[in-house]
């Protein structure tokens, strides 16, 4: 019953059924996870981070969207290890921003390479104060 009403209630936009958690130890493995976050809800997947900017990172996909809330509501400063987890929902617009401001980053470099431009504290300014 208890459960019936909680899917009648409404949920704020931000609720999705991807998971980003943070803060977590670097030798947890996708099986501990599945322990940890499978007591409120079948998973449909896990992916832990493990290059050197992703360590400590996972996604965690349930099968349901109230499943997903529990988990925020419940592991939300869970502690593991003692780390406590970070747990959000996942916001695909934020990830998309990081991923486009990396890109365009690297074009500048690439750009800056081609047409030999440097900035202040470069190669570049150091030939230009010994010519002055």
């Amino acid at each position: 019953m208890a459960d019936a009403a909680a899917r009648l209630q409404r949920l704020p936009p931000e609720v999705n059924r991807i998971l980003y958690v943070r803060n977590l130890p670097y030798k947890i493995t996708a099986p501990e996870l599945y322990d940890i976050f499978g007591r409120y809800g079948p998973i449909r997947q896990v992916r832990v981070g493990d290059a050197a900017n992703t360590r400590g990172t996972a996604f965690v996909v349930y099968e349901d969207i109230f499943d997903a809330k529990n988990a925020v509501d419940h592991l939300s400063g869970f502690n593991v290890c003692g780390r406590y987890l970070i747990v959000l929902y996942y916001k695909a617009d934020t990830m998309r921003k990081r991923l486009d401001t990396k890109e365009k980053a690297e074009e500048i470099e690439k750009l800056k390479a081609d047409h030999g431009v440097a900035l202040d504290g470069e190669d570049g300014d150091e030939e230009s104060k010994a010519a002055s």
